[in-house]
């Protein structure tokens, strides 16, 4: 009896686990991307119980590592260079992996190669879903096209989904902006005055920067900020937009050092923050998984964790219901949508903690870090904190 056949569209977290995770149930996977290759390391992530779960049972936890530097200080700082001992995101309750995006998809991408046929340069223009099966027509960046037959397939191809576009519509459907953007990229020296395993925010109402610090690489930076405007800030070079948008006032020694290495950097990401709320995330046999379908946003910090959840339940629930993939997404997605909508939820409310929107915010804060910077009251904050991050923790794949 021949193996069923999926196709799983993206190589990033959520499509290399999905293709692991159907090959240890028997699946046949055919894994394609746009890009002509690889991705590079990419930026910041932090990784909760929930994925590290999830990856402990796909075999890689250990791959992924950890670059959290136990002996790292993160300050909160201002224009002027004042500083205060402050909360780094290692210091959050739940004990979150600091990693690399690519430590995760270099981990995954070493076990699935020898497992997956994987096509590069590969892109699907036609989905056609039957009650037997799905032909995808798929067209290379060659200019070469073919149509296929699969029994699933999985759309784990990012926030602006080639998938959810052509089965489910257009992306203005189901984006949910923020109103908020982000810049980031690898810091070639440390800020002035800190070193490389420092940390430090600079947070202001509507806009902040952070620098995360990082074992054995150089540290990242994130900078956020509010619009009213998502297209007019790209209208023009990123660097202008942030510097717009962190202006008129002085920069100082910091801020304007952190916006120099941007300016110089080789790679960077600039992108507009949106979630995806979609009232389903599949057909009777194609599915969305990961940013695709929910993209919960880099402020409830559980991208990476509920996309290597999602792949690891997708396998149970299909194992569990041979022959009948429309039961096993039902299932899955009955199980997995209220955690997803608590996350969501959660990245609202958390998206103050990355950017105060308000001068209250600001010093609802700064008390915040102060009582952080004190030994005792920190445990107290700590513990005070740790009820809001229990749930990312959930082994929702279990």
């Amino acid at each position: 009896m021949s193996k069923p056949r999926a196709l799983v569209v993206g190589m990033g977290i959520g499509g290399l686990a999905t293709a692991l995770r159907l090959h240890d149930v028997g699946w046949e996977t055919v894994l394609i991307e746009r890009a002509a290759e690889r991705r590079g390391a990419g930026y910041f992530v932090g990784m909760f119980g929930t994925g590290q779960a999830a990856a402990a049972r796909l075999g890689v936890l250990d791959a992924i590592g950890n670059r959290t530097d136990p002996a790292s200080i993160t300050y909160d700082v201002e224009r002027d260079g004042r500083r205060r001992p402050g909360m780094g995101y290692g210091d959050l309750p739940g004990n979150p992996q600091l990693i690399l995006r690519g430590d995760v998809e270099a981990a995954l991408y070493d076990q699935v190669v020898p497992l997956a046929e994987m096509r590069f340069g590969t892109t699907p223009v036609a989905v056609d879903e039957s009650a037997d099966g799905v032909d995808v027509t798929l067209r290379t960046t060659t200019g070469g096209q073919t149509t296929e037959r699969f029994d699933l397939v999985v759309g784990a191809d990012g926030l602006r989904s080639t998938v959810r576009r052509l089965v489910f519509g257009p992306d203005a459907d189901y984006l949910n902006p923020f109103n908020h953007i982000i810049g980031a990229t690898t810091l070639k020296e440390p800020a002035p005055g800190f070193t490389a395993m420092d940390g430090l925010v600079l947070a202001e109402p509507g806009r902040s920067a952070w620098v995360f610090p990082f074992a054995d690489h150089q540290p990242g930076i994130l900078f956020n900020y509010r619009t009213d405007d998502e297209d007019a800030q790209f209208r023009r070079p990123p660097i202008e937009s942030l510097r717009l948008a962190f202006g008129p006032e002085p920069t100082g020694p910091v801020l304007g050092n952190l916006l120099d290495q941007f300016e110089a950097a080789d790679d960077f990401l600039f992108d507009s923050v949106h979630q995806v709320v979609m009232p389903s995330w599949h057909t009777g046999r194609v599915v969305l998984l990961g940013d695709s379908a929910w993209c919960v946003t880099l402020y409830s910090g559980m991208g990476a964790s509920s996309a290597l959840a999602g792949a690891d339940l997708l396998g149970t629930v299909l194992q569990r219901n041979p022959g009948n993939p429309a039961r096993a997404l039902r299932e899955w997605e009955m199980r997995l949508r209220p955690f997803i909508a608590d996350h969501q939820k959660n990245g609202r409310r958390d998206l103050v903690m990355f950017v105060p929107q308000t001068d209250r915010d600001k010093v609802r804060r700064t008390l915040t870090q102060t009582l952080l910077g004190n030994a005792t009251t920190k445990r107290l904050m700590q513990r005070a904190l740790a009820g809001q991050f229990k749930e990312k923790s959930i082994d929702v794949a279990a």
